[in-house]
């Protein structure tokens, strides 16, 4: 059985952060861009081939809370209600320390460090492993050189403040651009892939 390919996606500001300065719920900076043909397409691109959806509890919430009922609406976008079925069916694994239970199907919750469930995931079943815009396990696997594809969708945006991706710390590796798309707006869809 060869390993399955671990990926992830986020969308950044110009000065690389996840969220703006008045915390999580602060997506002004990306509001503008979500909904364009470029970040629809890439948001595709992104869940296609995955067959587990990886994410941290605050995500978990946010996403089961909002998507489901757009899976079920006729008058969504075609590729908002494909990715809201693909979240809703898919295997998901939520990252939690205060979570016993989950509270959605298909859903196995993990107090467990992310590089150990990530390594075993990878030698179970087939399809990619998506970790779907959870910036914490993102960084936690880019720590130890876990993921072989990155999806960035860049807003061109500067927040000013709010938590950035990339901090000092990370190992230092190389990426290869395997695909890139410039919106009308301004925002870029890109694909890095690890090279190794």
């Amino acid at each position: 059985m060869t390993d399955r390919i671990v990926t992830a996606n986020l969308a950044l500001t110009l000065d690389g952060r996840y969220h703006g300065p008045g915390g999580r719920g602060d997506f002004g900076a990306f509001a503008p861009y979500v909904a364009t043909d470029t970040a629809r397409d890439h948001m595709t691109r992104i869940w296609e081939n995955a067959t587990t959806a990886v994410l941290g509890r605050v995500n978990a919430e946010g996403f089961m809370g909002y998507w489901p009922s757009v899976a079920d609406d006729e008058s969504a976008d075609p590729r908002d209600r494909g990715y809201a079925r693909w979240l809703v069916t898919t295997e998901k694994v939520v990252f939690s320390t205060t979570l016993a239970d989950a509270p959605w199907e298909r859903t196995r919750v993990v107090n467990a460090p992310a590089a150990d469930t990530i390594a075993a995931l990878k030698h179970a079943g087939d399809g990619e492993i998506l970790v779907n815009s959870s910036a914490s396990v993102i960084t936690s696997l880019l720590s130890v050189d876990m993921i072989d594809r990155l999806y960035l969708m860049i807003v061109p945006e500067i927040a000013g403040g709010g938590p950035r991706l990339l901090d000092d710390g990370l190992p230092g590796t190389r990426w290869t651009l395997t695909r890139h798309e410039a919106g009308a707006s301004g925002e870029l869809a890109m694909i890095y892939d690890r090279a190794r």
